[in-house]
């Protein structure tokens, strides 16, 4: 007689339950969340060019010092990171449960690039969702490979920034500079556009909603192109997965030994790199200016070293007691990231488009740095209100509801 043997059933993969999350996790997406406020505050307050300049104030100065030292590329860094991270985590937990894991992650790549893509158009011009959308599509490439082919290719990865950054330092230290060269330096921190500064002051601080929605649409299929800052985030893309392979952060305290030499070096090359380029202030390709390239040279280095350091402290220190009871409402700001992303760029267009206060190129850093704390504060217990009641935040659930096409509950079960 044939023996009959049962097989559990399949369960379809889903939302990560919030007893499913590792908590270092959504803590660290929380800081990471805030950290790009800081830096964003002066794409939102004013042209990118301005914010290049030295202030005449010295609070002014010395916040926009303190941001290039603490804040400029870590924590894009640290996202990208947590992005990379990500896609491990959901991966593997679709293989443990036997089902098709890359045309459920294509679906939920789409409908994060139409999200980017309208809070593009219809808010704000220096969205990151659509970039990140296009290189986790590249991304998906190397979810089977080894461990150390992932440390390759990021090594590859950052080494075209490195080169390019290489040459303009060469350049402004000789005072030769080729053709081709400053063309893309131009690009890449826009100056190839000299009246450009002036027409966007006008736009944002003056125009119409309706011109800035029309401005921006036909800006978007330039800002699909590729750059040297794609090279960047999607080497910190292949670490994260890397770290989310390795399972670094399930369980911080057997991996304990390691976050602390991972904290001891990235302060010590950290600190080191971008107190130069703190100095040497914000990039500038010029030929004269080598402090300028010196430190965005170093930048490539110093920015993950110091982002590393960050996570390794955060992820430590949330081991401990008090400190865990301190950082546990970033959990929610977190597990909220998109809706936070975005409530961020309507409260800074409220504030400095004509539409709203009409701010635009009125605020410098040091108040800039202080709005951020404000809205940040405003975020922190908002978050933590709102996953009392509800299970994602209004963003995440339509992000989940079209990926797995199905509404999904939206109420906290008592």
């Amino acid at each position: 007689m044939m023996e009959v043997v049962h097989v559990a059933p399949v369960r379809p993969l889903g939302p990560v339950r919030s007893q499913d999350r590792i908590e270092a996790i959504d803590i660290l997406r929380g800081v990471a969340i805030l950290g790009i406020l800081i830096v964003n505050m002066g794409l939102f307050s004013m042209p990118e060019v301005i914010g290049h300049r030295s202030w005449s104030s010295l609070a002014d100065e010395g916040a926009q010092r303190l941001i290039l030292f603490t804040a400029q590329e870590k924590f894009k860094t640290l996202f990208s990171l947590l992005f990379g991270l990500g896609l491990a985590v959901q991966m593997m937990r679709a293989e443990a449960r036997g089902v098709g894991f890359v045309p459920l992650y294509a679906r939920r790549l789409g409908v994060l690039f139409l999200i980017g893509a309208m809070h593009f158009v219809f808010l704000w011009d220096g969205d990151i969702l659509h970039d990140y959308a296009l290189l986790g599509c590249v991304l998906l490439l190397f979810r089977h490979r080894s461990l150390d082919t992932l440390l390759i290719w990021a090594g590859v990865a950052l080494a075209i920034p490195a080169l390019l950054y290489s040459l303009t330092t060469a350049s402004a230290i000789t005072g030769r500079v080729s053709q081709p060269l400053a063309t893309w330096a131009a690009y890449e921190i826009g100056t190839d556009n000299p009246g450009g500064a002036a027409e966007t002051t006008r736009l944002y601080s003056q125009g119409t909603y309706a011109d800035m929605v029309k401005t921006r649409a036909q800006e978007f299929p330039g800002d699909l192109l590729p750059d040297t800052d794609d090279a960047f985030v999607f080497a910190m893309f292949l670490l994260g997965l890397y770290a989310g392979r390795r399972k670094l952060f399930h369980d911080v305290s057997a991996n304990r030994f390691l976050f602390r030499r991972v904290l001891g070096w990235g302060l010590g090359l950290g600190i080191a790199g971008n107190v130069v380029f703190a100095i040497g202030g914000a990039y500038d390709p010029t030929p004269g200016k080598v402090m300028e390239n010196v430190g965005r040279l170093c930048l490539v280095i110093a920015a993950p070293a110091l982002s590393f350091s960050y996570a390794a402290a955060i992820a430590l220190l949330s081991q401990r007691t008090r400190w865990h009871r301190w950082l546990k409402p970033l959990a929610a700001v977190g597990r909220t990231a998109l809706s936070n992303y975005l409530m961020q760029s309507v409260f800074c267009t409220v504030i400095f488009y004509g539409a709203g206060l009409a701010l635009y190129g009125r605020v410098g850093p040091f108040s800039g740095l202080l709005l951020t704390f404000g809205i940040f504060l405003v975020q922190v217990p908002l978050s933590v209100w709102w996953l009392r009641r509800f299970q994602f935040g209004p963003i995440e659930w339509l992000w989940r509801s079209l990926t797995y096409w199905r509404l999904q509950p939206m109420r906290v079960r008592v």
